[in-house]
Formats: structure tokens, C-alpha cells, sequence
């Protein structure tokens, strides 16, 4: 549970979903943005804003997020008539107006007879919402199922239920500058986690040798470019700006001066490489309508072949499962992996790899020792993401204290 800020009672409490796996990049991300009392939970970070400003900010710069729940009241539920009566004494007319179309979202976390349904917990919330409205305005709002200006979610736990409004629109993953066509592409938000997870922080030299739609490199341009997530959406796109209480001239404050944020030029050359033509040409179109195409270098050529731009740099793949290969050629797979490792261990010597790999993808034949293996998925194939420092020169055998040191890192990160 939230609890209310006795230094800020205006704080704004709030839920930010992702995948469980990189919360803690979330959470990063939302202390450097401002946000406080941040703690994890499952699949989420809840936190406190301390103002609407900053809020607004969020939306727009959150990178490694899904979607942002504005949260309006915490209580007690454990049946539905508990439910109703606690939703109904919401003054929910304060929140948006009856003129707004809304729809109810119940989220049961927990299993077993006696345990409301997601259909239960929305009726009981929309009919409460509903005579809320009537009693207050003598208005009532419409549900509207394919396009509602506002959602409600309906979160409950162990007999405890969290009321929200999603403040997000469409889900954050969506930039709106890719098209679809590459057979395996990567979410954008999974893109800035495994970005974050290696290290890179815009400074960098950076290259993607198996592009595909340039997801990853594109990304990474904003990131070095300090350019905001969500900068070109639309107005009406997000949620919050069909609440009662937006503001227009605060959010377009922060809007221009998010926008001249934007650095003129990268700091570190990134470069973008694929063995399909096609793929280069598809990823150069997306870097075009998300407006970065001048500031990556784009080029056709095999994995096998990539050379490094910079003496130092950070080389981030997202690796074949097999589906780019003839089907069912484990041996195709195995070779182009120990190929792989053979060109980084020969030619990239003082860079970092950072190498996303299917769990049960030949990812040993790399050949290779990890500096790190993170767990993570890809969408619904577990995968995880293989940290690789090519020494320049010999590496020299550690200490006994130092090997000790490692060994303590090791177990705590979950690395083998």
C-alpha cells in the first residue's frame, strides 16, 4: 500500500507496469526522472510525484515502462458489496466528466472459489461509478468498449482493492515509428532495458549488427540524443488528457522544454548492420518516421563480417533462434554462434558485448566466458542476455581476495 506523503499531501500516487524482470530498470529510471518512495512490486513500481508537472514528464520520457496508472483510492474489499460501497463513495465527477466515455477493467489477482471475477469486479465498479455520477452531477457517462477516453482498473488482492485510471493511452511500447514485416522484432521497451542492463548510456560507440527493423539502434539514438520516448504522439493520446484535471498550459511547458532537451548531434557514432538488404532498408525507413535516420549509419553486411567503428564501444545483438536459418538446421545455428564468439574474440578487443540469446538457443558455442547472464524474456521465449568484456590484452589472473570478490558478485546477481 501507498501511503500519503505527510511532507507532500499533493503527491500524486501512481503504479507503473513491465515486465517483472526489469523493474529494477524501471525503477531506476523513474528515481531519475524525480519520482520518490519508490518500491517494487510484481510486474510493477509503484512510486509517488510530487507534482503534476512531473507527472506529465513521465509519460513522456519513460522508456522502459508499459503503462502508468494514476492511483484514486486504496480499500478494503472483500466481497462485492464491500467493493461497491467503498467505489460508489468516490466522487468520481471530480475525476473526469460524464461527457467522457469510460470503461471498467477488473483485475483479480488471486484463484479459488469465493474469488471475484474480472466480470464481477468491473460490473460492480461501473453500476457504483455510474450512480456516483448520478448522485453528484445527475449525469451518468457512457461505456464505450473499443474507445473509451477513460479506463478504469480495478486491482484486487487478498482481499484489498486498488482503484486506478490509466493515464497511458495506448501501451508505451508503441513509439510509432515501426512498421510490421521482420519476423522477430523486438519490443521497443525491451530494447531500452537490455540497453540500460549493458551499460550504455549514450556515450558510447554502439553498434547492432543484426538490426533487423533498427529497433534497438533507434532507440539507443534517443537515449544518446536525450530525446523523449513519447515526444511525437498525438494530441488526445495519452489518458491524462481526458481527466478533469489537466492542465494544458503545464503540459505544454513541459512538452517545450522536453523538446529542447534534444541534443543537436550524437555524442558516440551509432551504427546499424543486417545480412538482408531488405532489413537495412525497413530499418532506415523507421529511423526516418521516428526522426533519427540522420544520426545512425546504416549498411548491409553478415554479422560474421562486422568490424568495430571506435576503439572502445558497446556491440548489443539480438541473436537468431532459428527462424532466419533453414528450419531445423540446429548445425546452421551452432556454427553461425561459434562464429560469432570468433570475430568478437578476434576483432573486438576493449568493447562489450551484449549478446540476447534464446534459452535454449546454442548460445555456448559463442565460446566465450560471460561477464553476466540476465534473465529475461523476449515477448514469450525465455531468454536471457550475455554480458561479454573483450579484454584489450591479456587479462591478468586476480588475487585470491579478488577471486573471492567475484565469486560473493556472482551469487548475488544469479550469474554462473
Amino acid at each position: 500500500m501507498i501511503k500519503n506523503s505527510e511532507s507532500n499531501p499533493d503527491a500524486i500516487h501512481a503504479i507503473v507496469t513491465c515486465p517483472d524482470e526489469t523493474k529494477e530498470v524501471l525503477a531506476a529510471e523513474l528515481r531519475a526522472l524525480g519520482a520518490n518512495d519508490v518500491e517494487l512490486r510484481y510486474r510493477a513500481v509503484a512510486c509517488s510525484v510530487p507534482d503534476i508537472e512531473t507527472f506529465y514528464e513521465l509519460h513522456l520520457k519513460l522508456r522502459t515502462a508499459s503503462r502508468i496508472f494514476r492511483i484514486v483510492k486504496e480499500f478494503a474489499a472483500h466481497t462485492e458489496q464491500m467493493l461497491a460501497d467503498q467505489a460508489k463513495r468516490i466522487r468520481w465527477a471530480d475525476w473526469f466528466s460524464p461527457e467522457r466515455t469510460f470503461l471498467v477493467e477488473g483485475v483479480p489477482a488471486d484463484r479459488g472459489p469465493g474469488v471475484m471475477g474480472s466480470n464481477a469486479i468491473s460490473k460492480t465498479i461501473r453500476e457504483s461509478l455510474q450512480a456516483a455520477f448520478a448522485q453528484h452531477t445527475g449525469k451518468i457517462p457512457k461505456v464505450d468498449l473499443k474507445d473509451p477516453k477513460v479506463i478504469v482498473v480495478a486491482f484486487i488482492q487478498k482481499g484489498r482493492c486498488t482503484l486506478s485510471l490509466d493515464t497511458t493511452g495506448k501501451t508505451l511500447h508503441k513509439r510509432g515509428y515501426r512498421t510490421e514485416g521482420h519476423p522477430a522484432p523486438i519490443k521497443e521497451t525491451l530494447a531500452c532495458a537490455i540497453l540500460d542492463l549493458a551499460g550504455y548510456d549514450g556515450t558510447q560507440p554502439l553498434l547492432d549488427p543484426m538490426c533487423g527493423s533498427g529497433t534497438i539502434a533507434i532507440e539507443a539514438a534517443y537515449k544518446a540524443l536525450h530525446k523523449a520516448a513519447h515526444i511525437h504522439r498525438k494530441k488526445g493520446e495519452f489518458g491524462f488528457e481526458w481527466l478533469r484535471d489537466f492542465d494544458n498550459d503545464i503540459w505544454r511547458k513541459v512538452s517545450d522544454r522536453v523538446r529542447g532537451e534534444r541534443l543537436e548531434s550524437l555524442p558516440a557514432p551509432i551504427v546499424a548492420s543486417d545480412i538482408s538488404e531488405k532489413y537495412v532498408e525497413m530499418a532506415r525507413e523507421n529511423a526516418l518516421r521516428a526522426r533519427v535516420e540522420r544520426d545512425i549509419e546504416f549498411k548491409a553486411e553478415r554479422i560474421q563480417d562486422a568490424r568495430p567503428h571506435a576503439e572502445t564501444g558497446l556491440l548489443i545483438a539480438n541473436l537468431p533462434y532459428g527462424a532466419r536459418l533453414s528450419k531445423g538446421d540446429d548445425e546452421a545455428l551452432e556454427t553461425l554462434y561459434e562464429e560469432i564468439g570468433n570475430n568478437l574474440k578476434k576483432n573486438f578487443k576493449g568493447w562489450r558485448a551484449a549478446l540476447l540469446v534464446a534459452e535454449d538457443s546454442p548460445w555456448k558455442f559463442i565460446g566465450l566466458k560471460s561477464t553476466r547472464r540476465i534473465p529475461i524474456m523476449n515477448g514469450s521465449i525465455p531468454a536471457k542476455l550475455l554480458i561479454y568484456d573483450m579484454y584489450a590484452g591479456t587479462k591478468r589472473k586476480p588475487r585470491a581476495d579478488e577471486e573471492t570478490q567475484e565469486t560473493q558478485e556472482i551469487q548475488e546477481t544469479g550469474d554462473v
